[in-house]
């Protein structure tokens, strides 16, 4: 074959390949027209969801559910007895390594339920001594509080859970200062809260939890959290949201409510609507997922992936949907002024300063494809989330996921892929729509300051490092090249000319760790993936990469396409402190993107 042939050929299987990914991911709308998506099944969700219905079974609270917990109860110890890895532990996904985290709340419910929902609840002695010695051989609680460090996000409600077990005594749940959710909202960042700003239902009620369990010897400070209890449980209440879940997460939701009824709150409104929520979100097989959906961060995804490949008839109905998807109100979570997207269309969601972008990009892919006076709406709703975002911006000039000036924790602090996300939007903003003029100046001072603190993040080897992706296959579980990627998107391609320039630096850390059958994992020798791959080859063709590698890339992705391998997620995401994720939705999301780009590419040549 001739090098003219192998071009035409290489050509057509993108064609192909894109086609096809096309149709897939259009196909994947729901009856709305929009991207719904399908989260991982999870067994750290199925413990804690298992281990709440039956704190509130057993305990009697008088919740119109109860008659219905047992046999869900029952389906969900049977999908967690077959769905241990085989080195007798659990991970938080299906495809997830084990851990010492997931592996410790499945054995709690499994000790709290045995003997007490018949075969679903018995497990033979064999079972147990192996998991037993696979939480040994880890390190126990002192492996759980190693784990997460000094963020308590995570470690106490494990430990918690572990107490309602009996696998740990009460003294070795840490108390949260609960009192302090009766602060202002404003006061929280500077009361230093030894969990993340997202996790104000679980320092309330687990609070409560261990100070009915165990209270403090200190009189004024068992006097001080008696004193404020009613007014903490009023604040736990007024940010329930109306479906009744926390943040849309069974975990959070599960910690919550089994955190009340073990400190004697049996008939409160919160446990009356958690369990609603938990009943509500249990999957046919037993299981739970890790939150209800990302409807709005996929559909975002979904549109900017395809581009001018979104069919006509489909740009209006996605447009009026995340037009109403922006926040109007204060946020009665977070605070949050309004402007800002979440990750969700449902009632738990909070803006975020990752969906946000996602949503103005969205926005600005369709402006040029409809009326005038949707042109309009658009424009206005760019303007409020620039604003919503400047408003954001830390002081080191990046931006955090949630909430300004929180830094003590990580899932607070700034980060590399979410700022890059921010930069990218307001970028776009200015060069598109005509209606931020007004504050121009104050858009470039903040691109300034978060290309500054973009640069003072870069490694050595020039890769960035994203807080809500990783690679359980990689060092610390991090995942350079999905930071690196989301970085140099938001950087223009001229910027890249000067060998020593650190979007070159960047390029140079993608190529290089591109594996031996042209994909990417999420650092050097990690198995390729879908996901990593599109969106390593999304990038290099943003900043003109080496070609070779990037038609090498090309050709990986199109053979996923043919084996029929592009519909296989990989465990690649972190909700909140490092709980692993899947996405139905994202390898056809960074497939059709990274195609789209390189067929765009061919034809321009």
């Amino acid at each position: 074959m001739t090098t003219s042939q192998s071009t035409l050929s290489a050509r057509h299987d993108i064609e192909t390949s894109l086609a096809e990914c096309r149709q897939l991911l259009l196909n994947a709308r729901n009856s709305a027209g929009h991207w719904e998506g399908e989260l991982s099944t999870s067994a750290l969700s199925t413990a804690t969801a298992v281990m709440a219905l039956h704190q509130v079974f057993t305990h009697n609270s008088p919740v119109a559910e109860r008659e219905q917990l047992p046999p869900w109860i029952q389906a969900g110890l049977r999908w967690l007895r077959t769905h241990r890895n085989p080195d007798a532990g659990w991970g938080d996904t299906t495809l997830s390594l084990s851990n010492i985290s997931t592996t410790m709340l499945v054995r709690s419910v499994l000790a709290a339920t045995a003997g007490k929902y018949g075969e679903a609840s018995t497990f033979d002695a064999d079972f147990l001594t192996e998991t037993d010695a696979y939480i040994s051989r880890i390190g126990g609680v002192e492996a759980v509080r190693r784990r997460y460090g000094t963020d308590r996000t995570f470690s106490v409600p494990i430990l918690l859970q572990c107490a309602l077990g009996g696998l740990v005594e009460w003294k070795q749940v840490e108390q949260l200062p609960y009192e302090l959710a009766c602060l202002p909202a404003n006061w929280y960042k500077w009361a230093q809260l030894p969990v993340v700003s997202y996790a104000l239902p679980a320092l309330i009620a687990i609070g409560l939890a261990r100070h009915r369990r165990r209270p403090t010897r200190f009189l004024h400070w068992r006097w001080l959290r008696n004193m404020v209890t009613p007014s903490a449980l009023k604040v736990l209440q007024r940010i329930q949201p109306t479906t009744g879940g926390f943040l849309e997460a069974t975990p959070l939701t599960s910690f919550v409510t089994m955190s009340l009824v073990a400190a004697g709150e049996y008939n409160h409104p919160v446990i009356h609507e958690a369990t609603r929520f938990l009943v509500a979100s249990v999957r046919p097989d037993g299981s739970w997922p890790i939150d209800t959906n990302l409807a709005t961060w996929v559909t975002t995804l979904s549109v900017n992936a395809l581009d001018e490949e979104l069919p006509e008839e489909a740009v209006d109905p996605i447009l009026d949907w995340l037009l109403k998807q922006q926040y109007q109100t204060v946020h009665p979570y977070t605070n949050a002024d309004p402007g800002g997207w979440a990750w969700t269309d449902l009632p738990g969601g909070v803006p975020d300063a990752d969906d946000t972008p996602g949503a103005i990009l969205a926005l600005l892919k369709l402006r040029h494809r409809t009326s005038a006076s949707n042109q309009t709406r658009i424009d206005d709703a760019a303007r409020r989330a620039v604003h919503w975002l400047l408003s954001l911006q830390n002081r080191d000039g990046g931006w955090p996921t949630f909430c300004r000036g929180w830094g003590k924790l990580p899932f607070d602090r700034s980060s590399q892929d979410i700022t890059a996300h921010a930069l990218r939007a307001i970028n776009q903003v200015l060069a598109i729509s005509p209606q931020v003029a007004p504050f121009t100046a104050r858009c470039r001072q903040a691109l300034a300051r978060g290309y500054a603190y973009l640069l003072r993040q870069q490694r050595a080897n020039g890769a960035w490092v994203p807080l809500w992706f990783g690679n359980q296959h990689a060092p610390e579980d991090e995942n350079p090249v999905y930071g690196t990627a989301r970085c140099l998107l938001a950087f223009p391609p001229e910027e890249a000319t000067q060998p020593d320039a650190p979007p070159r630096q960047g390029i140079r850390f993608l190529e290089s760790v591109q594996n031996d059958d042209g994909g990417w994992g999420g650092d050097r020798g990690c198995v390729s993936s879908v996901e990593e791959t599109g969106l390593a080859l999304e990038a290099l063709v943003h900043m003109k990469g080496d070609p070779s590698r990037i038609a090498r890339g090309a050709r990986w992705l199109s053979q996923q396409v043919k084996s029929g391998a592009v519909t296989t997620a990989a465990p690649i995401g972190f909700y909140f402190a490092k709980l692993w994720y899947f996405e139905k939705l994202y390898p056809l999301i960074f497939a059709t993107a990274a195609l789209l780009q390189i067929r765009n590419c061919h034809s321009e040549q």
